[in-house]
């Protein structure tokens, strides 16, 4: 006989808002219908091995099939089951989890179920006027049960013909759900969400599933090869990872999973949604910027955890103790990663800081912790291509490249090619330049040099050469102050262009060039800032340039000499477009012009 009832509902008209705004995302439901078979399973597992589930457990595996015709779709497991009274106690009472019980009754044996809440199985509403569930309890005895819903407050439980253990879960697809009765959909759901899941999922006659993923497995099960496989089955069409960190941690909290090192080279753009959180193998979301610090973001890979705190629908994080433990652990485990490559093989470390570099800085920029344990590990290069760590570069430049206040200058350039006058002036000094053309490294160079004691960083085009090491050292000119003065005013009355350059004489050596265009450190570092962070408040100011001219070059002599007019200033027009030339700032109309005079005269 047909009994009816009313379902429990706990607040006031919650049904309706389960059904519509519970889970932000409709194919959500399957997931969560999926899951409960999969945690149907697993107790059954449970509860065979305790010896209170007497017989074969069979083929466990877990269908999922989809009747176009009569817009159904069917998820079948052959789990625990249950009996009407059980039906009556966790289906028709709402956000009363039957996995909550279960995990408190069993968690001596190592039960592991996915569900917290009690709500999933009320997601199919939302894409089904209609459900069925067909279930048969796995104890002696039991009588199969059918419960059915039109997706108002009332059920209907009768008897079922079926006669296997396990449940049946039948929804009748909503009209305006229709995009649910496709094959292509419902695969592309289970190949989202339940991919790793621990029992077979099968489709379409197929297994969709990898039950025992990589991470499941002691560390030292593992080799290099399955670590790499396992890379393809997550990202096809990445290159093979520098390296990985496999995560297995039980206690204070449970975490498993694996973090691999992309090759990134010299970019850095956050490759966002690339580390998958799962939930006892159950997807959950690829936003996980609560639990990974914002410097792994650019990692890749997967965290497993069933500590991590999630809403009804586990589709966001809520921050508490447990999440920022977990946040710190990954920081400590990847500091940890990089220091024993670095320690054990430095050759090794050298080839890969290419990639490593920009996780090792990004880190030390926004992590205060990690800074602490990356300035050990963080190299610098220079331009013959040596590694050095800070200290190592300190020492190494020390005895040179120290100034007249006992500061280490660290001269750098961030593009060597259009510096290479700068360096060649720098090297005459027996100096060293270092390679800092990472997008970070501006950023970098700002944060460090508040952190490391005595030492100062000046790009090699910042200053005169003897003024980017200053060692309080005068040299004398060979023009009279007031030849000095006249050579300034000539070049400041003929080329200041509404204040873009701005001179001064200085006496270097006859070697060195006899115009040098410097940008003022403050102000490049400021705009190169605001660039990075997507500001533009200096973005329509133009450009200054101090032009140090060198007092002690033959020009100089020569041009004091020469009467006003216009040989002279021709003269000085060459000289000043030669420097403008070497450093890019000789564009349109003068860089033609100045092309065709330079043509014509080594023609005649």
């Amino acid at each position: 006989m047909a009994t009816k009832g009313n379902i429990s509902v706990h607040t006031e008209n919650i049904f309706p808002i389960i059904k519509k705004f519970l889970y932000s995302d409709h194919e959500i439901f399957l997931r969560e219908l999926v899951s409960n078979a999969v945690d149907a399973t697993q107790k059954l597992k449970t509860l065979s091995g305790s010896g209170e589930a007497k017989g074969e457990l069979g083929d466990l595996k877990i269908e999922v099939k989809l009747n176009k015709e009569a817009k159904t779709l069917h998820i079948i497991d052959k789990g625990i089951g249950m009996t009407e009274e059980e039906v009556g106690k966790y289906i028709n009472q709402l956000a009363f989890s039957s996995a909550e019980e279960f995990l408190e009754k069993y968690k001596d044996k190592g039960a592991q179920v996915i569900g917290h809440f009690g709500l999933g199985f009320y997601s199919a509403f939302m894409v089904a006027h209609k459900v069925e569930l067909h279930t048969k309890s796995y104890k002696e005895g039991a009588n199969a049960v059918k419960w059915t819903c039109d997706g108002s407050t009332e059920f209907e439980i009768s008897e079922s013909e079926k006669t296997e253990r396990g449940t049946e879960v039948i929804l009748h697809i909503a009209e305006d759900s229709m995009e649910f009765n496709d094959d292509f959909r419902i695969k592309g759901i289970l190949d989202k969400y339940c991919k790793f899941l621990p029992v077979e999922i099968s489709f379409e006659d197929k297994v969709l599933n990898n039950p025992s993923p990589l991470w499941t497995k002691a560390p030292a099960d593992c080799t290099k090869e399955d670590y790499e496989a396992f890379y393809k089955e997550l990202y096809p069409f990445s290159e093979t990872p520098l390296f990985w960190i496999h995560l297995n941690v039980d206690y204070p909290f449970k975490l498993t999973g694996i973090l691999y090192f992309p090759k990134i080279k010299n970019e850095f753009e956050p490759t966002r949604n690339k580390i998958q959180l799962y939930s006892n193998q159950v997807f959950v979301t690829d936003s996980v910027q609560d639990i990974v610090p914002e410097f792994l973001m650019l990692l890749h890979g997967v965290i497993d955890s069933p500590d991590i705190p999630l809403n009804v629908s586990r589709s966001y994080l809520q921050s508490d103790a447990n999440v920022k433990k977990i946040n710190s652990h990954i920081t400590k485990k990847v500091a940890d990663k990089l220091e024993e490559i670095y320690k054990q093989d430095r050759v090794e470390y050298n080839a890969k800081w290419e990639s490593v570099g920009t996780f090792v800085k990004y880190g030390m920029i926004s992590e205060e912790k990690f800074y602490d344990r990356g300035v050990k590990f963080c190299l610098l290069q220079n331009k013959a291509k040596d590694f050095y760590t800070l200290e190592e570069y300190k020492e190494k430049v020390a005895s040179t490249q120290t100034d007249k206040d006992n500061k280490v200058v660290f001269l750098y350039s961030n593009d060597m090619v259009a510096h290479d006058s700068f360096i060649q002036a720098v090297e005459k000094r027996g100096y060293d330049v270092l390679a800092m053309d990472g997008v970070l490294d501006n950023h970098f160079i700002s944060n460090v040099e508040n952190k490391i004691e005595n030492v100062t960083w000046k790009r090699v085009d910042s200053d005169s050469v003897d003024k980017l090491i200053d060692k309080d050292i005068k040299k004398e000119s060979v023009l009279s102050d007031a030849d000095q003065t006249a050579l300034k005013e000539a070049f400041e009355k003929d080329f200041s262009f509404a204040g873009t350059y701005k001179f001064s004489t200085e006496a270097l050596s006859p070697d060195d060039s006899f115009l040098t265009l410097i940008k003022p450190e403050w102000e490049r570092r400021m705009k190169e800032m605001q660039k990075m962070q997507g500001m533009n408040i200096f973005g329509n100011m133009p450009d200054t340039f101090n032009v140090v001219i060198n007092t002690n070059h033959p020009l100089s002599l020569k041009l004091s000499k020469m009467t006003a007019g216009d040989a002279k200033t021709q003269l000085s027009k060459q000289a000043f477009d030669l420097a403008r030339l070497s450093q890019n700032l000789l564009h349109g109309e003068e860089l033609t012009a100045f092309i065709q005079r330079n043509t014509k005269e080594l023609s005649a």
